[in-house]
């Protein structure tokens, strides 16, 4: 199943993971790419935010959420612009749980959103602006 029938099957959903923070502006940013989403896509597709640590909803919440509506497979999308430890280690651990939970659904994790060709070519671009 290719990429882009994925973002628009309604069995789909997409979750945005990012670490977190205590200040609530920090997420502004994520929200947004969701919104993004949910206005460039169309109306029957499932995208939700989940966080780390410090911010609400995780992973599993928002994973549980995506189930109600009838998914079948997740998507993980990691907002990291770097591979530290929370994307090489805290991030698989909690997809391989999550899989334990919902053996029945199929999981998918991309690569941190930093490691796509797409985004470095344009933050370089931003950054020559």
């Amino acid at each position: 199943m290719n990429e882009t029938f994925m973002a628009t099957d309604p069995t789909h959903g997409t979750i945005l993971f990012a670490h977190g923070s205590r200040d609530p502006l920090w997420r502004k940013p994520i929200e947004a790419v969701a919104s993004h989403i949910q206005k460039t896509a169309p109306t029957q597709t499932h995208v939700r935010c989940a966080y780390l640590e410090l911010t609400l909803p995780d992973l599993p919440t928002s994973a549980a959420e995506l189930l109600t509506l009838g998914v079948t497979s997740i998507t993980v999308v990691p907002l990291f612009l770097g591979v530290g430890k929370h994307a090489r280690e805290d991030l698989p651990l909690l997809m391989v749980s999550l899989q334990a939970s919902y053996p029945h659904i199929v999981f998918k994790l991309r690569p941190a959103i930093g490691e796509e060709p797409q985004m470095i070519a344009l933050m370089a671009q931003i950054a020559l602006a």
